[in-house]
């Protein structure tokens, strides 16, 4: 015998499941934006600050101590935590030109023991006046 489902009820017999796999989805990703975003923010920021040497009166004449100390002015002015200038930033000069290395990664915890890793890497070149 068949059985009669009143207008279209048997059509949505999935739609339960379909609705709770997408909330896990979407709360998944939404976790992971929530976590990673701060991460990406401050690194934008980083390199704002780092393009502004450009064009910097006197970069040339200044040592690596200096110049970590002016990215240092920087960061601490836009709030950017958890970024040492010392550990991740190399200042190399030949002659003229000022050479900006930096290389960091960040780690945040997930939930439990899930963890992520993003590892960020910049190179700039000024030349110096």
């Amino acid at each position: 015998m068949r059985k009669h489902y009143p207008s279209g009820l048997g059509n949505q017999r999935g739609a339960a499941l379909t609705m709770m796999i997408m909330a896990l989805f979407f709360g998944g990703l939404l976790t992971l934006v929530i976590k990673l975003g701060p991460a990406y923010v401050d690194d934008i920021t980083i390199q704002e600050a780092l393009e502004n040497l450009e064009g910097r009166e006197g970069l040339s004449r200044m040592g690596p101590a200096q110049v970590r100390s002016l990215i240092d002015k920087s960061l601490s002015v836009n709030s950017v935590d958890g970024f040492d200038p010392k550990k991740s930033i190399t200042v190399e000069k030949n002659g003229e030109l000022v050479v900006i290395k930096v290389d960091y990664e960040v780690r945040n915890n997930i939930f439990r023991n899930v963890d992520t890793v993003v590892h960020f890497q910049h190179e700039y070149e000024f030349q110096g006046q």
